[in-house]
């Protein structure tokens, strides 16, 4: 009698530049786990509701808005791609205008509660895609979307690594006041998850990185490491 792979929930959380996405990635291809970058969904969500003229002090007409906003996804390679009316994100949620805008919209309660569902979703898409699991990177994966999940990463690194890796990327948004807002919101703050695996990426290489998060996950799946 054979026992059923396991269907593993990877929880990656961090402020920008601490190295989730690119952890997230290689995860994701290293064990066929589906990727879910869920800060590209409230930068989309951003980009959204300023091109309908809504403010993220009008919590009213952001709910308004957010009502006839038909959510969707494309599974482009690995990663499942939010769609919001057929559209998925280019390079426009990376601009200056949603960069300063993005916490403060996720700072809103219905914009959380808009993704909540939908997030937690993507474990059903992997399933039903066949991905050996789920790897999902943002700042709430592991205390508000996957509390449960099986692994629960958090990585962050130095203040001033972090600044030069993001001038390294072309981005110019202030990463210490997007971080200072989102851990001062009153609806899932960012915070490293109590029970959680802090990781420390000031002075590791990606390739560091992966290979040390994927040490725990390669035994629950079966695998060998390269």
């Amino acid at each position: 009698m054979t026992t059923a792979a396991p269907f593993l929930i990877v929880a990656i959380d961090g402020g920008a530049a601490s190295g989730k996405s690119s952890t997230s990635r290689a995860l994701s291809e290293r064990f066929h786990l589906l990727h879910v970058d869920t800060g590209s969904h409230y930068r989309f969500v951003t980009h959204q509701l300023l091109e309908r003229g809504v403010s993220p002090e009008d919590e009213s007409a952001v709910a308004a808005a957010l009502a006839v906003l038909p959510l969707g996804q494309r599974i482009v390679g690995r990663s499942s791609v939010i769609e919001i009316a057929g559209q998925i994100p280019g390079d426009e949620i990376r601009g200056p205008r949603v960069n300063e805008n993005v916490s403060r919209f996720a700072a809103v309660p219905a914009v959380r509660r808009f993704l909540l569902a939908y997030q937690r979703s993507q474990a059903q898409v992997a399933r039903t895609g066949g991905f050996r699991g789920l790897v999902m990177e943002g700042r709430d994966i592991g205390s508000v979307i996957f509390p449960e999940a099986d692994f629960r990463f958090f990585l962050h690194a130095d203040p001033v690594e972090r600044a030069r890796r993001r001038a390294a990327e072309g981005q110019t948004d202030s990463i210490a006041e997007r971080d200072r807002l989102d851990a001062a919101r009153k609806t899932a703050p960012f915070v490293c998850p109590a029970g959680a695996t802090p990781i420390d990426s000031t002075h590791m290489t990606l390739p560091q990185v992966v290979d040390h998060l994927a040490a725990s996950i390669a035994p629950r799946l079966g695998a060998s490491q390269p």
